[in-house]
């Protein structure tokens, strides 16, 4: 049996991959708890510095397989079982937004329900001409808000669109999404790993610490009230980096027109 998720590493870069092909790489049971494992382990891994995530096939994810164990049936115990299951699922966009890596999304065909979760969790998103997303979940008797959608989709595209697509489970198309904010960029099917992979060299460029912190601020800056609470996080993160070796190593490569030789510390 193939394993839900294939990793390749690629020294401080891994590409994961959703390996569900033939089930338009719906998320079933097996594969939430591949991915859960995969990005718990991440905060103590400062050797991968970047994830690249990806699927096989025509679409990057049908959601979660209607024919999988997380939909619990009837009976005793079911909203304690339910629970469980809905809390390994929405447990992957918790443990994509805490993990310290960038996340890059790359997105071919359809991204629906959980599909479209997960790409909404990652740090930036690319996709392929054909890209089309929607919140699913409304389509088969649920709320539009789930695995985190009605917290990261206003906070991208706005309160007005993110209220469209998650009241009506209306599919976004990628020219749409680009125009909207929803994408970084569109790039053609045959060409998304090699952009998501030169967008991961330019992220590769900083400071290891530097990357971590600012997406740790980045995070930190999208929940507080006040432009007060975003200068004390940024704040924090300077004073921190600026006594690190890799600081004066940057500084020290940029006035000698060379690489650095980070050393993360």
């Amino acid at each position: 049996m193939d394993s839900p998720i294939k990793i390749d590493n690629r020294g401080n870069l891994e590409i994961v991959t959703l390996n569900r092909p033939d089930k338009q790489n719906a998320i079933d049971v097996d594969m939430a708890k591949a991915l859960s494992a995969y990005f718990s382990a991440l905060p103590h891994r400062l050797d991968v510095r970047v994830v690249v995530l990806r699927s096989e096939g025509k679409h990057f994810s049908a959601g979660a397989d209607l024919d999988s164990p997380a939909f619990v049936p009837p009976g005793s115990g079911r909203s304690q079982k339910q629970m469980a299951m809905q809390h390994l699922y929405s447990g992957i966009v918790r443990l994509m937004r805490s993990c310290p890596q960038p996340v890059i999304a790359l997105i071919q065909g359809a991204a629906v329900g959980g599909g479209f979760s997960l790409a909404l969790a990652a740090d930036v998103r690319i996709a392929s001409p054909d890209a089309r997303m929607n919140a699913a979940y409304l389509r088969i008797g649920l709320g539009g808000c789930d695995m985190g959608s009605g917290y990261l989709l206003p906070r991208l595209v706005g309160v007005s669109v993110a209220s469209e697509l998650l009241l009506t489970g209306n599919f976004i198309n990628a020219d749409r999404a680009l125009a909207t904010g929803l994408i970084s960029q569109i790039a053609a099917r045959d060409d998304l790993l090699e952009t998501g992979l030169n967008l991961a060299d330019d992220m590769l460029q900083a400071s290891p610490m530097g990357l971590r912190m600012t997406k740790e601020t980045l995070n930190g800056s999208l929940s507080v009230g006040s432009l007060e609470a975003g200068l004390m996080l940024e704040d924090r993160q300077q004073i921190i980096l600026l006594d690190s070796d890799d600081h004066r190593e940057a500084v020290s490569a940029f006035k000698e027109k060379r690489k650095p030789a980070y050393k993360d510390c």
